[in-house]
């Protein structure tokens, strides 16, 4: 429950800056209070359990994992600099580079994606963690 105590309050707080309408505001703050008890909540505390038991795994293949694949993401939307450069030299090259990544990228299935964003958020929720714990610094 201690993972879960320590999410309430940020997901409060990011309540309060996406909702600008204040009954709406509350009513999704004491929806947020309701899960806390459910059987919803404990899954989600089993998965972030998971993520954060991963995170701090002495196994440096398990715990550089996310970082990793975090690292290749960047690098990939770091290309668009010298695609920039480019376009400025040879449009019609830096179009054709463009529609055939556009192309590679639309072909990747939809769970990778979906791999890609739960794993983000899951390292920055078990880093959160970490250093709201006193464990990572």
């Amino acid at each position: 429950m201690a993972i879960l105590e320590s999410l309430i309050g940020p997901i409060a707080s990011i309540i309060d800056k996406i909702i600008p309408d204040k009954e709406a505001r509350e009513r999704a703050k004491l929806e947020l209070i309701a899960l806390e008890g459910t059987q919803d909540m404990a899954q989600i505390e089993a998965r972030l359990s998971a993520i954060i038991a991963e995170a701090e795994s002495t196994d440096p293949w398990t715990s550089r994992a996310r970082p990793s694949f975090l690292y290749v993401m960047y690098a990939m939307i770091l290309c668009a600099l010298p695609m920039g450069v480019l376009a400025a030299f040879n449009p019609t090259v830096a179009r054709d580079i463009g529609a055939g990544m556009n192309a590679y990228l639309g072909g990747l299935p939809e769970p990778l994606y979906a791999l890609f964003g739960t794993g983000y958020l899951g390292y920055t929720a078990a880093r959160q963690w970490g250093k709201v714990k006193g464990v990572d610094k």
